[in-house]
């Protein structure tokens, strides 16, 4: 197991990515909160682990906002794990594919940013870690 600064440098790029995700679902629906983001990454920890074990995932329960940010974060993940093609070009053939990562990686980075909200909620309350990651992601 990698500590966190080496997954912070090597995998900068996917922990990013994840993020972006996230962003972009906090500015479609800017009620989301903290929790929802905490429950949503949760639920995706929970899916790659089965996955990762070759069992049957358990169903998800979560709000409609935690579903939207699991949606986009997993749809990320997906294409970070070189299963989903999300981008195209203006033509309509495929976008850029980055090299695919292992599911263990997925769940390191998952667990990292969910590490990530819980500090920076119990610093900037509901929306703290929202706001905190605003200002590195366009």
């Amino acid at each position: 197991m990698m500590d966190i600064a080496d997954l912070e440098k090597r995998y900068l790029d996917v922990l990013q990515n994840i993020e972006v995700a996230i962003v972009g679902v906090h500015k479609r629906i800017p009620l989301l909160v903290d929790f929802d983001v905490e429950a949503a990454l949760s639920a995706l920890i929970s899916y790659y682990q089965a996955q990762m074990r070759g069992v049957e995932p358990k169903p998800i329960r979560l709000n409609e906002r935690a579903r939207e940010v699991y949606e986009a974060v997993q749809m990320m993940c997906e294409w970070r794990l070189g299963k989903e093609d999300i981008f195209q070009t203006e033509t309509g053939e495929p976008g850029p594919q980055p090299e695919p990562v292992s599911i263990e990686v997925i769940i390191a980075c998952l667990k990292r940013i969910r590490k990530s909200v819980e500090r920076w909620n119990r610093e900037g309350g509901r929306q703290g870690y929202l706001t905190f990651i605003e200002r590195f992601i366009a």
